[in-house]
């Protein structure tokens, strides 16, 4: 007995899941994008940390499955940064600026072409 059947609908299913994903990627940028353009780098505040930390969170996890593998690996490398920025409260306002420049570059990237190569930028690493 044969499961091609089953292995065809399996595969049409992760093709429709993985379009899902993509076609809500601006969506899910755009709240990453909102979120940003209120932070303030001198007095951040735990809030929008935690928001920025969830999206990013979501994103570093899922991105692989669907096909986004760069995605994922700069959303998990932006989380991990912005997790130690958060952990020591003598971050500065110079840090989070940093940090916020790579999530600027993180988000036009994703925005534009989230499967092309990413942009060779030293605040994004």
């Amino acid at each position: 007995m044969s499961n091609g059947g089953a292995d065809a609908e399996f595969f049409e299913r992760l093709a429709e899941l993985n379009d899902k994903f993509a076609r809500s990627l601006p969506q899910t940028l755009g709240r990453l994008a909102q979120a940003r353009a209120v932070f303030d780098p001198a007095a951040p505040q735990p809030a929008l940390v935690e928001q920025l930390q969830a999206v990013l969170h979501t994103l570093a996890g899922s991105s692989a499955t669907f096909g986004f593998h760069v995605l994922g690996r700069q959303a998990r490398a932006l989380e991990q940064r912005q997790q130690v920025l958060a952990t020591f409260d003598d971050a500065g306002a110079r840090e989070w600026e940093a940090w916020l420049a790579a999530l600027d570059v993180f988000i036009a990237w994703g925005l534009r072409d989230p499967k092309a190569a990413y942009p060779e930028d030293e605040s994004a690493t």
